[in-house]
């Protein structure tokens, strides 16, 4: 979840940038093109980013630590209803559905809270 975050904070700037130059490019071209949308995808990548980067980092900071396993629930929700919104959006943008990539996506955000459970001692391993 470390690395998909920073990957995410990455990318998600990079796509903010890039929703400015193609929005002066389909300008030049008379092209219409949502410039917001773009932005708005890309400040919403970086959101996602951030709760998942953040989430990894108290998953490993709490990891022998059962007392905190409720905040890693909780960054394990958020992080399973952020890709879950966003498998939304991407289909409602695309109408696009592919649900072996969403299964596969929702992997580790599911085994998250599982694991936070787990340190709990709500579930016995």
């Amino acid at each position: 979840m470390i690395i998909s975050g920073i990957l995410g904070i990455i990318l998600g700037s990079i796509a903010i940038l890039g929703a400015g130059f193609l929005s002066a490019v389909a300008e030049a071209t008379e092209v219409d093109v949502n410039e917001n949308l773009l932005i708005f995808s890309g400040v919403f990548a970086i959101t996602s980013a951030v709760i998942s980067l953040i989430a990894g980092i108290l998953g490993v900071k709490n990891s022998s630590r059962p007392d905190k396993a409720n905040i890693c629930i909780v960054f394990g929700v958020l992080v399973i209803l952020f890709y879950a919104l966003d498998a939304i959006l991407g289909f409602v943008g695309s109408r696009n559905f592919e649900p072996l990539k969403l299964v596969i996506g929702l992997l580790v955000p599911i085994l998250y809270p599982v694991g936070a459970f787990q340190s709990k001692g709500m579930i016995k391993s």
